[in-house]
């Protein structure tokens, strides 16, 4: 079986098409976009979402914006395309894939000088196709690590709908599967946004691996019946140490599995490493709507009165990872030394 077979994002002649990903599962929608205000507030809203996704997304959006630039203003679209850059890169602070992204673009923008849609358009769609080609190759290398014959848990979702295509720890999880070396996996339900019982859920049923769903208070409950043997998370940003954000309740799953003997690996494209940051207590860190814990699908479910406190992500520490997977290779252990070595 293929395993891939889900396109969170796509670039047509009519525009970049997203699929709606705050309906899923029961409606499947997808959204064409022209402009890249829009797109910024895509990013935002979590039309898209999942850090290597969101950098894809952010290049194509580039490409919209520098067509429309140079249409209304050849002198001057440099400049112009510039600020639609800054936009983009404001739609999500913490996923270091957006930031490495538009970055990419704007390098290649600098030595433009004719009409920029060809080249763009090229450019995205490379780091679109790298992307997935890394995404496979983790999948290989993660699930080398895994030994045959038990469950593994995860968290939010890291898979199609979170990068190019086949996903990161969720591409190391249909490796595994394709292999015979996991029997299921355990999907946390991921509050507040829900992305493990409406996306991670949805996708592993449309590949047909066994996938049973639990709060993410039960996963330590789960992990002391001794049929889970890794804990597999993505990650938004991962620190020159092995520091690894990522969702909210990431970190409390890491110290569980460290109690009960489970092992734990990040999955995430060299794109996400961000060398310049020493440790995860510098890793800037979103905070979200506090409506967003106190409502459930548009429906009030706190107390009235009540008020919430809403980081969409925490920082997992290097010593409690025992795996860090990139295209590049797996690190055993992280820390600076094995991580600069890792970067080259």
């Amino acid at each position: 079986m293929n395993f891939d077979t889900i396109r969170a994002v796509e670039w047509t002649d009519h525009g970049l098409k997203l699929l709606d990903q705050r309906l899923l599962p029961h409606h499947h929608e997808v959204i064409t976009y022209t402009d890249a205000a829009d797109v910024a507030l895509a990013i935002k809203e979590m039309v898209v979402r999942g850090a290597p996704a969101i950098g894809i997304t952010a290049a194509y959006a580039v490409v919209l914006a520098a067509r429309r630039r140079y249409a209304k203003s050849p002198r001057t679209w440099k400049n112009d395309t510039f600020q639609d850059i800054e936009r983009l890169a404001h739609a999500r602070p913490t996923a270091v894939n957006l930031h490495w992204a538009l970055a990419r673009m704007q390098r290649l923008i600098e030595g433009l000088w004719d009409s920029p849609e060809v080249a763009l358009l090229a450019e995205a769609r490379r780091i679109h196709a790298e992307d997935i080609a890394a995404n496979r190759r983790m999948g290989e290398f993660g699930a080398k690590l895994i030994a045959e014959g038990k469950s593994v848990i995860t968290h939010c979702n890291t898979g199609s709908l979170a990068t190019g295509g086949y996903g990161t720890a969720l591409g190391v999880i249909r490796s595994a599967w394709s292999q015979g070396r996991i029997v299921s996996v355990y999907a946390d339900e991921t509050r507040p946004w829900l992305q493990g019982a409406r996306l991670t859920a949805w996708e592993l049923v449309q590949d047909r691996i066994p996938v049973t769903l639990m709060a993410e208070g039960a996963a330590a409950h789960r992990m002391k019946q001794g049929d889970v043997s890794w804990v597999i998370v993505g990650a938004d940003r991962i620190t020159a140490n092995g520091d690894a954000a990522n969702k909210i309740g990431t970190y409390q799953l890491a110290i569980a599995a460290r109690f009960h003997g489970v092992k734990f690996m990040v999955v995430a494209p060299s794109s996400t490493v961000d060398m310049a940051i020493d440790n995860g207590s510098d890793i800037p860190i979103e905070m979200r709507a506090p409506e967003e814990v106190l409502s459930l699908n548009g429906h009030r479910v706190a107390a009235m009165g009540a008020d919430a406190w809403n980081p969409s992500f925490d920082v997992t520490p290097a010593s409690l990872i025992d795996a860090i997977v990139t295209e590049r290779g797996a690190i055993l252990q992280p820390n600076a030394e094995r991580m600069r070595k890792l970067m080259g």
